[in-house]
């Protein structure tokens, strides 16, 4: 289990990920390089963003930013984009891959997803993916908002296994059967929307558990997380924000807690459905 936001996290082509990181969804781009920069100097190692939030610009120059303000280095950082995947051919997604390393302002990517599974347009995706991989281009390659069918279908013919399966996940959608899955084929599960979106910060049994531990809702919602070794991307854009969903590695859920919160699932989404939602 990690105990601080440097900590990492063994990946199945061994390499290592930072278990907390910071998410720009919905972020404006001219927005976007403040929050990171601040990110980055709250301790935030791992940056998640995609071609489609549109601020992969704003991203990079947060990053270069932060790099400047700490006097890191960009291996330092864990850097994930991805792919919006809308039946792209192989060529389509090698020329889209490159264009996010221009905007990342950087000359590889640790992490690179495709986005969405649609509807049977992924194959010439992965391939350029696992290509780029091959390459040295991609540290890693994964997917996103894929359910057990999607895997099955991409495992039949991928040459190299994904290291990711980014997901919907909180109290209310605890994905069982695709964690069940991924850990049978050493795929690690990364949640996106871990707080549903706020939803659940008013929760009586999650306020009540906060009282008990002396903690915000938030931080006993993502402690449940590290504990079941979810790897976790969460958004903020006030730096008192991040560093509050950050000091969740002083205190541990019992048992009897961590059963409470995990029966608040009730398979409900704040996302859309990946087998109805096709771009």
């Amino acid at each position: 289990m990690i105990q601080s936001l440097s900590d990492t996290i063994l990946l199945n082509n061994k390499t290592e990920i930072p278990g907390l990181g910071l998410g720009v969804f919905q972020i404006p781009n001219d927005e976007t390089a403040e929050v990171v920069k601040n990110g980055i100097i709250n301790g935030y190692r791992l940056i998640d963003t995609a071609q489609i939030y549109g601020n992969e610009e704003g991203t990079g120059q947060g990053i270069q930013d932060g790099l400047v303000a700490t006097g890191l280095k960009r291996e330092d950082l864990f850097i994930t984009s991805k792919v919006w995947n809308d039946h792209l051919t192989y060529d389509e997604t090698i020329a889209s891959f490159n264009e996010s390393l221009k905007k990342l302002q950087t000359d590889y990517l640790d992490l690179f997803l495709i986005h969405w599974p649609g509807k049977d347009g992924i194959k010439a995706s992965w391939e350029a993916l696992e290509a780029l991989y091959f390459e040295g281009k991609i540290k890693a390659i994964g997917v996103s908002n894929f359910e057990v069918h999607h895997l099955k279908e991409l495992l039949s013919y991928a040459k190299v296994v994904p290291v990711i399966n980014q997901i919907e996940l909180h109290p209310k959608l605890s994905q069982e059967s695709i964690r069940n899955f991924a850990a049978q084929h050493g795929i690690k599960i990364q949640a996106w929307s871990p707080l549903m979106q706020g939803q659940l910060l008013k929760h009586p049994v999650i306020e009540e558990i906060a009282t008990k531990y002396n903690k915000s809702t938030a931080q006993i919602i993502l402690r449940w997380d590290l504990q079941q070794e979810i790897l976790l991307v969460v958004k903020s854009v006030h730096a008192n924000r991040m560093k509050s969903n950050a000091d969740v590695f002083d205190f541990e859920l019992d048992e009897a807690d961590m059963a409470r919160i995990t029966a608040l699932n009730e398979s409900l989404r704040v996302g859309p459905n990946p087998d109805e939602f096709n771009f």
